[in-house]
C-alpha cells in the first residue's frame, strides 16, 4: 500500500494516530510531503523516527528549510541574534523556536544526522499506482519554475520556488500527473469542508491544517483512496 501525509508540524499525538490507523506494514510505503517541524513542539522527535523508517520517503518542506537557513551548523545561536537575523526572525515567526529550542538540548552529534538528512531531501518526487501517476510536492511542481520567467526572478533558487509557493487553482499541473500538494492548509480551498482533503480533477492537497489548534492530520492511501483522520 501506498500512502502520502503532509505538515505535521511536530504534532505527535496527531501523528501517532494516524501511524496506528493505517498500521504501515514494511512491505507499505510512506510519502511525507514535508513541513514535519515547528508550530508544536516534537518536529526533530518525529523527524528522527522518519529516519530509521526505510519505508518512509520525505520532501523538504519550507519549514526544514527555514530552519536550515536559520540556524546553518550554528546550533548554539541565541535569542538577542533575533531582531537582527532576517532568516531567524522568519523562522521564529513561523513557530521555529519550539524547534530550535529542542535542538539547543539534544546532543551535537544527533543534531548534525538531522541536518544531514533534511539537507538531502527531494523536492519533488514521481510515484504511480494502479497505473496513475502522482506528482508529489510541498509547494509547487518544480516544471512551473522551469517554464516561467515569472517565478524563476520572483525566487532565487529552485528549492525557495518548491518549498514557498502556494499552488492555486489557475496555475498548472504538469501534464500527465495528478498532483498532491501540502502546505496549503484545504481550508483555503473549501469553506464548507474545512480542515478536509480537497481535490479537483488534477490535484489533491492534504494539508489539513495539523499546525493548528483546531486542524487535523489526515493520510491518502493511494491504492484506493482511502482517507484517514488523526483521531486525538
Amino acid at each position: 500500500m501506498t500512502y502520502v501525509l503532509s505538515d505535521i508540524h511536530g504534532n505527535l499525538p496527531r501523528f501517532e494516530s494516524i501511524m496506528k490507523q493505517i498500521n504501515l506494514q514494511p512491505e507499505d510505503t510512506l510519502y511525507i510531503l514535508g513541513d514535519v517541524v515547528d508550530r508544536f513542539p516534537d518536529g526533530i522527535k518525529i523527524l528522527r523516527r522518519i529516519m530509521k523508517m526505510s519505508n518512509v520517503k520525505m520532501l523538504l518542506g519550507n519549514h526544514e528549510h527555514m530552519m536550515i537557513n536559520a540556524i546553518g551548523d550554528n546550533f548554539d545561536v541565541q535569542y538577542h541574534r533575533y531582531a537582527g537575523d532576517r532568516e531567524l526572525r522568519l523562522w521564529y515567526r513561523n513557530g521555529g523556536l519550539v524547534t530550535h529550542e529542542y535542538l539547543k538540548h539534544i546532543r551535537k552529534s544527533i543534531r548534525e544526522e538531522v541536518f544531514a538528512f533534511v539537507r538531502q531531501l527531494p523536492l519533488n518526487l514521481d510515484v504511480e499506482v494502479n497505473g496513475i501517476k502522482y506528482k508529489l510536492v510541498h509547494g509547487s511542481p518544480i516544471e512551473n519554475y522551469m517554464t516561467s520567467y515569472h517565478y524563476s526572478s520572483k525566487y532565487s533558487t529552485l528549492a525557495e520556488f518548491a518549498v514557498w509557493e502556494r499552488w492555486n487553482e489557475t496555475m498548472p499541473v504538469p501534464e500527465g500527473y495528478t498532483m498532491i500538494f501540502g502546505h496549503t492548509p484545504t481550508i483555503h480551498f473549501s469553506k464548507t469542508e474545512p480542515w478536509s482533503i480537497w481535490s479537483n480533477d488534477e490535484a489533491i492537497g492534504i494539508d489539513c491544517g495539523c499546525g493548528y489548534a483546531d486542524g487535523r492530520l489526515c493520510c491518502l492511501r493511494l491504492d484506493d483512496m482511502t482517507v484517514f483522520y488523526s483521531e486525538e
